[in-house]
């Protein structure tokens, strides 16, 4: 079993008596991620699975009598995909507030259903963490850094879903059964969208475009949809885990660009399959907008894994000048130029430098990756 990062970090929360949360797309490891947690969890435990019809059933309408009778003696309880109970939050409330004796763990696929239903009633009663597919670093712990660098073109065509890491063959086809069921159809049917092939052009579009400015109107163009609809489908795909962004940098400068955005996805698999991309690196002319991707989307994981909290941007003026991407942690700022061509070195705008002062200026290669993400 591969170790996650974040067992040790969540481990530490385990023994108060707020519900943990574990939210993450589908098929990123929550469930193992709580199977690593066993031993240090007070027993005994029961567990529910929301995707079972009966399980929901069992829930609806709850009361606390009802839900003591379901927990029995059980001093950990474990639902998977609460997401699909309905009134989650209230059913969580009423665990945490009424019945003192036992920790519950809820893992939900979709931030956009469990958030909503649970940061009200769940307010200061929860302690919430986003799990990611597995990564760089992860798997350097498991089999060590020689072996994870030789599988880096694998990495960046395939991606970090758990199903394709520990399954080598037919990646292809498994990620294209993983976007069919999870990309599609549950977004869909969650969330009654009504124009799923503009959807569909809309993701294909933002794979198109990874590393360069979005604009809300030449995508609403591209696909048919008005600005409103691409922001609130946007906004949906970032819920899901499959999309985030990254938003301009701006604070002193009159020519910085302001209201500028990228997007990025979670895992370089998941884009590439959107768009049906698996060529080669040496025939691919998008490999450099591909590493910007995987490096982004790895440093996200390097600092959850840290429960480092930090500010995440990039930096553009209408000069045309840029930096790839740019973190703001303890007040101090950090910039960072993302190259698959180690020879392509540049030096960070002097302008930037001098109004911002950053403690690090580095260009990430491949020669200097791994200290970056891992």
């Amino acid at each position: 079993m591969i170790e996650r990062i974040q067992t040790g970090v969540i481990a530490a929360y385990i023994h108060d008596r707020k519900v943990l949360v574990l939210s993450g797309a589908r098929q990123v490891g929550k469930t193992t991620l709580v199977e690593q947690l066993l031993p240090q969890l007070a027993k005994p435990l029961v567990s529910f699975n929301g995707d079972e019809a009966d399980v929901r059933e069992l829930f609806y309408n709850p009361t606390s009598a009802k839900l003591k009778k379901m927990i029995g003696g059980a001093k950990t309880l474990v639902i998977d995909e609460a997401q699909r109970i309905e009134n989650i939050g209230i059913v969580l409330k009423l665990i945490h507030d009424n019945i003192k004796d036992v920790k519950v763990i809820a893992t939900g696929s979709s931030s956009f259903d469990l958030a909503n239903k649970i940061n009200e009633p769940l307010t200061g009663r929860k302690w919430e963490f986003q799990i990611l597919p597995l990564s760089f670093e992860e798997m350097v712990n498991h089999h060590g850094l020689l072996e994870e660098k030789r599988l880096l073109e694998h990495r960046l065509l395939y991606g970090y879903y758990p199903e394709i890491v520990v399954n080598k063959g037919n990646e292809i086809k498994r990620l294209k059964e993983l976007a069919d069921s999870y990309l599609f159809k549950d977004i869909l049917i969650w969330e009654r969208i009504l124009k799923p092939e503009k959807l569909e052009k809309l993701l294909q579009a933002l794979a198109l475009q990874i590393g360069q400015e979005v604009s809300y109107n030449e995508l609403g163009q591209l696909t048919g949809l008005d600005n409103q609809t691409v922001e609130s489908y946007i906004q949906i795909l970032e819920k899901a885990f499959i999309i985030f962004r990254l938003n301009a940098f701006n604070r002193n400068l009159r020519n910085e660009l302001k209201k500028s955005r990228k997007i990025y996805f979670y895992d370089t698999g998941i884009r590439n399959v959107v768009i049906n991309q698996f060529n080669p690196l040496s025939l691919r002319n998008d490999k450099g907008a591909l590493w910007e991707n995987f490096l982004v989307a790895e440093r996200m994981k390097f600092n959850l894994g840290r429960q480092r909290i930090v500010n995440r941007y990039f930096w553009r003026t209408h000069a045309q000048q840029e930096i790839d991407y740019i973190e703001e942690h303890n007040a101090e700022i950090s910039a960072f130029e993302m190259k698959w061509d180690e020879r392509r070195q540049k030096k960070m705008p002097a302008s930037f430098v001098n109004a911002y002062n950053p403690v690090v200026t580095a260009t990430i290669t491949m020669q200097n990756f791994e200290d970056f993400i891992s």
